[in-house]
């Protein structure tokens, strides 16, 4: 279902739950108070219409409609227009499921646009409306509490990315190979991913700081904000130093995988040399004996007595000079 949640509150208590859209708009009108409106993957009509009665900037109505965006927050007149990419780490498949939330906030109310499961905002209005005195102050504190939710959602995947960066690591100088390059390629790309979602995410928190005493967001509520900021500081780091030591990993492997080819290239190459040269050793009594055992009558040899010994002796001389010579060349 699309309407994921729906409510009208009023000094920070829910005094309604309506059951469209258009309730939550005449409900809010007559009672002076805030909507908080949860969409999961809404229709087109279902944000056009929240966008006629909030008076959504169109730019922005269709970034949400279209999706895929980059996280941002933009700002029309008096309402906020916030891009936000939720993670989560995947034990299973031991990876990293993006998604993507827009949140609109006004003057009064706030309408988030899940594209994804992640984040659980369900948490999040339950966490407010246990703090009617935080839920009070209005959109802000919403926008302040999904953003916290948001950050503290990539605490499990910065776990999950660091247990796999040290599997990697202890596996780097014990397997190594071309699967561990494709192993450290995927997780690469999913370190990218994440911190380009994470990236933009201090901008913004500073943005928002900044704005604070203008639209005469709380002392507290600022404060709050700035706690958010370092948390997400704090991730942006770790992703960038994530972002490091798998390049250098993915070096690392390739040098090890060309150094094995290399090492067993030479291994090969003394194996087929001392082939080569045992093969050439016995190759000159065969001669010899070839040619001795063809049935020809008039052979020269045949009838001389020390023609025998001689082809044996030669034998013997043709395999110790060959063994000699070989075994200078490091062949044997």
């Amino acid at each position: 279902m699309p309407i994921v949640d729906n409510g009208v509150y009023v000094a920070g208590k829910r005094i309604q739950d309506p059951s469209s859209l258009s309730e939550t708009f005449e409900y809010t009108r007559d009672h002076h108070g805030m909507a908080w409106i949860g969409l999961f993957r809404p229709s087109p009509k279902e944000i056009a219409q929240v966008a006629d009665e909030f008076g959504l900037h169109p730019l922005a109505v269709e970034d949400a409609l279209t999706g895929h965006q980059r996280s941002k927050l933009e700002r029309y007149g008096d309402i906020l227009f916030v891009v936000l990419r939720p993670a989560r780490y995947i034990d299973e498949t031991e990876s990293v499921e993006f998604g993507e939330l827009h949140v609109f906030v006004g003057p009064d109310f706030i309408v988030t646009i899940r594209h994804a499961e992640s984040p659980d905002l369900s948490s999040v209005r339950r966490r407010m409306e246990r703090d009617p005195a935080l839920l009070a102050l209005g959109p802000e504190a919403v926008l302040y509490a999904i953003l916290d939710e948001v950050v503290d959602e990539y605490s499990p995947v910065i776990d999950g990315v660091e247990n796999d960066i040290d599997e990697i690591e202890d596996a780097l100088f014990e397997a190594g190979g071309v699967s561990l390059s494709k192993r450290i390629y995927d997780l690469s790309r999913e370190v990218i991913a994440l911190q380009r979602a994470v990236a933009p995410l201090a901008d913004m928190l500073e943005g928002l700081q900044r704005g604070a005493p203008k639209y005469s967001v709380d002392l507290e509520l600022q404060r709050s904000l700035r706690d958010v900021h370092d948390h997400a500081l704090r991730v942006i780091e770790k992703t960038a130093a994530f972002r490091s030591i798998l390049e250098y990993a993915l070096t690392v492997n390739a040098t090890i995988v060309t150094q094995r080819q290399t090492d067993t290239a030479l291994v090969q190459n003394e194996q087929v040399k001392k082939i080569s040269g045992w093969a050439a050793i016995l190759f000159g009594p065969t001669l010899v004996g070839t040619i001795y055992g063809m049935n020809f009558r008039y052979m020269p040899e045949l009838q001389w007595p020390l023609g025998y010994p001689m082809a044996l002796a030669l034998m013997v001389a043709t395999s110790v000079t060959l063994y000699v010579v070989f075994r200078k060349r490091h062949w044997l």
